[in-house]
């Protein structure tokens, strides 16, 4: 068996035993791929059962093809390890280029995890440190594979693991044309190292990325990195990181997570140096799980001070100013992960549209306005601290500021917008990035506005601050119909970073670069109410969740969750 074998149709049988060099007899074909066909065959000579790989027909006058397939022939019977499929001999037969290998009775990982979905962190450690000791090898020898995948990695039935096809193998010394162009990625889009992607210089520290690719498909059920294409595939890696394998899969040895995730680093500095490096690590990992500490998933009870008699309960507002904001590459969007089982200050100055009929004592008012948001500096006094409830409600400021401000909200805020009923709006919670696609989905109607904030959506607990590497988390607002207005929530956690995107799509998008951001980011340090102007008509409205405060609630390894409350949607007329 060879990388080869990924074909999932039946094997091939001669109908007359055709030998080739007069010597390899073909008994059977067991695989194909792109340049050639793997047969089983009798070495006559030898009376021993070996594989020859022999180049596709139709490449067979192709210089380039053919000179890469010599090549592999040689560069592989330079190497001698137990962990490397080994190369007998090489012939050309029928002007068809042809190598004899070694045959490896057992599957490939990629058939194993295709039935089997996931491994278990020793057997996952096993292999790893096999292919590490492989690579080691070939990187010593000159050699950069260039084509890591599970593919291309054998398992025998009494658990021995190699490595195979060396088809587009780079020395490292650059002194031989490797004969692929400047501008073709060689290697396949899931498992390329960024340096591969950008088409930078190689050492055997981008095999070592690959291989933790391949580590991590292992563990997690599939590769972190998945696009719609090839292309959106291999880009992927350069825009974000992996999602933490300790939330998809919290009983993995945590020196085996950090050790895969530091070798999927983007700068090669920061990979293990070797591959002989790799692999005592890997044989140094501490299989114990970790323990487990459960966290509730019902939003607990809140901490914060009760509201007095007659007060609203309302927290202070903290206003979105709108401004024009970059849009940065949005995260390739992956596919769902298998299921785990086991996993179970100053107040903002605002600046809403305003209409050119007010009158001119109001353009003054937003000139005063504007002044003071020149004077208040950075747009980190966004965010108002939260007041002591038990004394007043009233945030305390400048008296020339409330004399300013006060004006320009009663003039801009009149009974011009209507809050829309709560019922009319559907909350969905959002995880695209998760391993399940969920975010303790029953929660999310418990953020509608109800005068209580014992009610709340929250997230699921994160030992991050910034979720790990996933890039948020969100809560869905669909309203009733196409409309503009203002969008109004308490986040009643903190610290907490939140973006806004909205759509008027029929149905809200799966993918995040396919909503529109409003405004610009809200964050703060102080739980606070969030409201934001929704200038265009828009279906449905997102509220993402970039940074998460500490909850009480939570565990002490999972620390980290955001809770939103009290949501409501005012129309304009």
């Amino acid at each position: 068996m060879t990388s080869f074998d990924d074909s999932h149709g039946s094997p091939s049988q001669l109908e007359d035993a055709q030998v080739l060099a007069g010597r390899y007899r073909l008994d059977r074909r067991i695989g194909q791929g792109g340049m050639a066909e793997v047969w089983v065959a009798i070495d006559e000579q030898l009376d021993r059962r070996v594989a020859v790989k022999w180049l596709k027909s139709n490449l067979a006058t192709d210089e380039v093809v053919a000179e890469r397939f010599r090549r592999e022939a040689i560069a592989v019977a330079r190497l001698n390890h137990p962990n490397i499929v080994s190369v007998h001999d090489m012939f050309e037969h029928d002007g068809r280029q042809a190598v004899v290998m070694q045959l490896v009775e057992g599957r490939s990982l990629r058939q194993v995890l295709d039935s089997q979905k996931r491994l278990g962190p020793e057997l996952t450690i096993h292999i790893g440190a096999s292919v590490a000791a492989a690579l080691d090898a070939a990187h010593a020898a000159g050699f950069v594979h260039r084509d890591v995948k599970p593919g291309n990695i054998l398992v025998t039935e009494d658990g021995r693991v190699l490595l195979t096809d060396f088809g587009i193998a780079k020395g490292l010394d650059g002194v031989e044309d490797d004969l692929t162009s400047d501008n073709v990625m060689m290697g396949t889009a899931k498992y390329l190292s960024p340096e591969q992607v950008r088409g930078h210089k190689l050492d055997g520290r981008a095999d070592l990325y690959s291989l933790a690719l391949v580590l991590y498909e292992c563990l997690a059920g599939r590769v972190p990195f998945l696009g719609q294409s090839d292309a959106d595939t291999a880009l992927a890696r350069l825009q974000r990181d992996p999602t933490d394998l300790a939330h998809l899969r919290p009983t993995l040895p945590i020196s085996l997570v950090n050790l895969i995730h530091r070798t999927l680093a983007r700068n090669p500095a920061h990979r293990p140096a070797t591959g002989g490096e790799l692999r005592q690590e890997l044989m140094n990992v501490d299989t114990t799980p970790p323990q487990i500490d459960g966290t509730p998933i019902e939003p607990p009870t809140p901490r914060l001070q009760p509201v007095r008699p007659g007060e609203s309960g309302r927290l202070p507002r903290v206003d979105t100013m709108i401004a024009p904001t970059v849009t940065e590459p949005a995260p390739v969007i992956p596919t769902t992960l298998f299921d785990d089982p086991s996993v179970g200050a100053p107040r903002v100055i605002r600046r809403p549209w305003i209409p050119i009929a007010l009158a001119n004592a109001v353009v003054i008012f937003l000139i005063a306005a504007l002044i003071i948001a020149n004077r208040n500096g950075d747009s980190s006094s966004n965010v108002s601290p939260l007041p002591d409830l038990t004394t007043s409600p009233v945030v305390e400021r400048d008296i020339e500021d409330s004399i300013i401000l006060d004006d320009i909200e009663d003039s801009l805020s009149p009974e011009t917008q209507m809050p829309v009923s709560s019922t009319s709006i559907e909350l969905t919670a959002w995880d695209p990035f998760g391993d399940n696609g969920s975010e303790n989905d029953a929660q999310a109607p418990l953020a509608v506005a109800d005068g209580s904030r014992d009610t709340a959506w929250s997230t699921e607990c994160y030992n991050d601050q910034y979720l790990g590497a996933k890039p948020g988390v969100g809560l869905i607002v669909s309203l009733p119909q196409l409309s503009n207005g203002r969008l109004e929530f308490e986040t009643l956690n903190a610290p907490f970073q939140i973006e806004i995107y909205r759509t008027d799509a029929v149905e809200p998008p799966l993918a995040l670069e396919s909503w529109t951001q409003v405004g610009s980011m809200s964050y703060g340090n102080e739980p606070g109410a969030v409201s934001v102007p929704v200038d265009e008509a828009s279906t449905h409205l997102a509220i993402w969740l970039k940074g998460l405060g500490p909850d009480e609630a939570c565990s002490s390894a999972n620390p980290y969750r955001g809770r939103i409350g009290e949501l409501q949607w005012l129309t304009n007329p």
